[in-house]
């Protein structure tokens, strides 16, 4: 009976998790602007995401582009501040290494709400002008704790020996960081890119701040600018669909790597 309970629990959060996500899946091929009402089975919607003429998927397209740009900005940028601030914090003294961890992990737990209004106000009183700049900023600001999170994990896996055998063979401290560390931190540091990508990709508040009033539109803007119109466009189910399946596709694909990997060096 215990293990019967066990597993109902298990399944009834997993369809509390995934219902909303299937829901929007199977409407997504159906042509109704309403969510909830099938008419048919249709890829219409689409068809219409795609269509250079439909006015909704220009705007649409335009938000997306300036996401997905941003998004790749800042993860790159926070995947290799991320990993020089985790190797500088892994090699601090434990005491300093604690306060480091510590103060590392106040923005993560920081309201987002917070961390956008205090950035609006730095800019204002940095007096740069708000747009492609301060979000991208923003966004490295937010998501760098991320990536500290998840290349110290593989500092720690590491011999430490590694990088000063490097030294004493002759490499400098650029070719021993090129050559033994980054490999050695590739997967957190690809981990971090990946959580901070969809860090980015998701953030509506700090953009909303720090975005101005130049009409930048990112993917979370413009759902919010629709839905306070009255209702959100049907285009946008065959996008989030579209989204969710390529992050479970990305996700498979790493995983499997992965477990090779953790396989060839059991061996």
């Amino acid at each position: 009976m215990k293990k019967f309970l066990a597993k109902a629990y298990i399944w009834f959060l997993l369809v509390i998790l995934y219902a909303p996500i299937i829901f929007i899946i199977i409407f997504s091929f159906s042509e109704s602007k309403v969510l909830g009402n099938w008419t048919g089975f249709s890829t219409n919607l689409y068809t219409n995401l795609f269509s250079p003429q439909a006015a909704s998927a220009t705007s649409l397209f335009r938000a997306i582009y300036n996401t997905l740009i941003i998004a790749l900005i800042s993860a790159f940028v926070s995947m290799i501040l991320g990993a020089i601030a985790a190797i500088g914090i892994y090699n601090l003294r434990s005491r300093n290494k604690n306060v480091m961890l510590f103060l590392n992990s106040i923005p993560i737990i920081n309201p987002d709400i917070i961390t956008g209004v205090a950035l609006f106000l730095l800019f204002i009183f940095l007096h740069i002008s708000q747009g492609y700049t301060t979000v991208v900023l923003a966004h490295i600001t937010f998501c760098t704790p991320y990536v500290v999170l998840s290349v110290m994990p593989r500092l720690t896996q590491m011999n430490p020996n590694l990088y000063e055998a490097a030294l004493d063979l002759g490499a400098t401290p650029m070719q021993a960081l090129r050559k033994v560390l980054i490999p050695l931190l590739r997967p957190g540091m690809i981990s971090g890119f990946i959580l901070a990508f969809t860090m980015s990709l998701d953030d509506f508040v700090v953009t909303f701040f720090t975005r101005g009033t130049i009409g930048l539109e990112t993917l979370s803007t413009y759902i919010y600018a629709d839905a306070r119109k009255g209702g959100l466009t049907p285009e946008l189910r065959p996008l989030m669909t579209i989204i969710f399946i390529s992050i479970l596709i990305l996700l498979v694909i790493f995983n499997i790597r992965k477990a090779k990997s953790e396989k060839q060096l059991a061996k």
